[in-house]
């Protein structure tokens, strides 16, 4: 499948995880793919892309500052002649701690960078999309989003925010030919969950990754990438303003201690 050939496509946080499976997924379906993200793994990205034949270019940039994300758009435009695709998916855990142990400026952080760094890329790149008659915005949230259990105070409310974000934003470009959508990921090793794979592995307790939602195990971050390439694609032509959950199964219950499959209750 070539379902992106010759697009012109951003991919923020393409340094490592998710960012990076979805770079270069839409690379290896003919996207002309600007990686973006703070971390120098960025271009171990773009080099992992042009190994497999594909087309990226690389730019380190912070994606809450709304400078970089203009000169990020605006090179990607120049560059690859217009912008058909952005994936906003840069973002940052900030920890665990609890709600009465962040602080202000820890909020503001995260906010930053999870929630109005997806605005700023939706309010930057969505006009270059209208000039080419329409595109699609896929930005990730998580099922923190959706209710608590799943991250800190302040990560959990960017998530939601999220959310929020691209449905307010689906209707403010009504008429555009433009979508905006958000996937929400479940529990996916990336760097982001690194310590606590790590931390399982050592201790013989891989097995309960992901124990409480019904596959019974983490996700991959091609899970994701996959379904990003989906909305971005023609084939979600008329999916708009949606959270998209890719969770196995989590959120479709309250976590509770679950009987096992096949074994009668004591």
């Amino acid at each position: 499948m070539m379902r992106f050939q010759d697009k012109s496509i951003i991919v923020t946080g393409a340094g490592s995880g998710i960012g990076r499976a979805t770079s270069r997924a839409f690379a290896a379906e003919g996207g002309r793919v600007f990686c973006a993200d703070k971390s120098v793994g960025v271009h171990e990205t773009v080099a992992m892309i042009a190994e497999a034949g594909g087309t990226a270019q690389a730019i380190e940039m912070d994606a809450g500052d709304e400078a970089d994300v203009i000169g990020t758009v605006e090179l990607a435009v120049a560059s690859f002649g217009g912008l058909d695709i952005a994936y906003a998916n840069a973002g940052i855990s900030g920890g665990i701690a609890g709600l009465f142990d962040v602080t202000p400026d820890d909020w503001a952080e995260i906010l930053r960078v999870n929630l109005i760094g997806p605005f700023l890329m939706i309010k930057h790149a969505a006009p270059h999309m209208v000039d080419r008659g329409g595109g699609a915005i896929v930005c990730t949230a998580s099922v923190a989003g959706l209710r608590s259990g799943a991250g800190g105070p302040p990560y959990s409310a960017s998530k939601a925010g999220v959310i929020s974000l691209v449905q307010t934003s689906a209707q403010q470009l009504s008429g555009s030919n433009v979508r905006v959508n958000a996937i929400c990921p479940g529990l996916i090793e990336t760097g982001m969950t690194a310590r606590a794979y790590e931390y399982a592995r050592e201790h013989g307790k891989e097995d309960r990754i992901g124990r409480l939602n019904p596959l019974r195990r983490g996700g991959e971050p091609d899970e994701i990438a996959q379904v990003a390439l989906f909305l971005a694609s023609d084939a979600a032509s008329y999916v708009n303003g949606q959270a998209i959950v890719v969770d196995g199964g989590l959120s479709s219950s309250h976590p509770v201690t679950r009987q096992e499959f096949g074994k009668t209750a004591a």
